[in-house]
């Protein structure tokens, strides 16, 4: 366990709006304003993941305990210098992805997939939890699949955030949808995180086994072949998907759609499901089929990314909402980091 204290880098916090007028694209736009935070202490917590014999161990997780954190953007601490380097900043946006709560199939141990099914009781407060575990990390987008509970998780999640911005589903499928739907409060605006919903973020979709349960469905075609069915990468259930075929549509509206988002600045949260949030982390930490069907996620755990210089780097899960510190990753931070880092080799 190691300690550090640093001045937290100069920030930005930007508010998100959306344009309906002719020429914009996707009817969004930003506008930011500056802030500077207060020290803060950092209580940091190290795991080790690998062969440690092997001199290969890595950091595997970071938690931080801020006793003073800020709301920013995460940027380069800035330098003693007076060099035209130390007036700039490093681009970096968080990326949130957290699995939709219990679901009411889930409780009765059915094959959900693309069954549009509500959250339980302790779904809720899951979502809940999920959202006090980001409530200090800016989030200026929502991307979920069209599925109610990943909808649910998020529209939760927001509920304990400590901007108090309302989430509010885009509902761009025709022009009268997107016309009604219209805010005309630029204040109100202000105050608002669009939702956009998208089917490609669904869960895969697992054909004829939806709805069945799982232990009769075991029974019924051998605890061997529904094992295949469920964890092998590219072979599918009956009339279903398999894992590869659900990545090839994540991925894909992941590349096209959200990360584009990331590169211009935004700070992204994305509700959705076990498969398909498989598929995008094996993407972002650029695992093999073999890694992934071995990757479990747990429901209401949000995971956090930061996105910088066009690279994922794993953040780990936050403990608890006072955990903001990690999250404005300056470079003083990352050379602290660094020497932990070389400690452990």
């Amino acid at each position: 366990m190691a300690a550090s204290t640093f001045h937290h880098a100069l920030g930005t916090v930007k508010f998100l709006g959306w344009d309906s007028s002719p020429g914009s694209q996707n009817g969004i736009s930003t506008f930011s304003v500056k802030m500077v935070s207060k020290d803060f202490g950092l209580d940091m917590r190290l795991l080790k993941r690998g062969n440690c014999s092997s001199g290969s161990c890595k950091l595997r997780m970071v938690h931080a305990l801020a006793s003073h954190s800020s709301v920013a953007d995460p940027v380069q601490a800035p330098s003693n210098q007076n060099s035209s380097d130390s007036q700039k900043k490093t681009n970096e946006t968080a990326l949130i992805l957290i699995r939709h709560g219990e679901s009411l199939w889930n409780e009765k141990n059915l094959f959900t997939g693309c069954v549009d099914v509500p959250l339980t009781q302790k779904g809720v407060e899951e979502a809940i939890e999920a959202g006090k575990r980001i409530s200090n990390i800016p989030v200026d987008m929502i991307y979920t699949s069209a599925l109610i509970r990943a909808q649910m998780t998020a529209m939760l999640a927001m509920t304990q955030h400590r901007r108090k911005k309302v989430p509010i589903i885009m509902h761009n499928e025709s022009q009268q949808a997107k016309a009604w739907s219209q805010i005309y409060s630029g204040d109100t605006l202000k105050q608002s995180i669009p939702v956009i919903t998208a089917w490609q973020l669904n869960e895969r979709m697992y054909g004829e086994l939806q709805g069945l349960n799982k232990q009769e469905t075991a029974d019924r075609f051998g605890k061997e072949k529904v094992h295949e069915w469920r964890r092998s990468y590219d072979i599918p259930p009956p009339n279903g998907e398999s894992l590869e075929m659900c990545a090839e549509r994540a991925v894909a509206y992941f590349k096209e759609q959200i990360q584009p988002d990331l590169l211009t600045g935004k700070n992204i949260m994305i509700a959705a499901h076990g498969n398909s949030l498989r598929s995008i982390i094996m993407y972002l930490d650029k695992l093999t089929s073999q890694e992934v069907i071995s990757l479990e996620l747990s429901t209401g755990i949000p995971m956090l990314y930061i996105f910088k210089e066009g690279k994922f780097i794993r953040r780990g899960s936050p403990v608890a909402p006072s955990e903001a510190g990690v999250y404005a990753y300056t470079r003083k931070l990352a050379l602290y980091r660094q020497k932990l880092d070389e400690m452990l080799h």
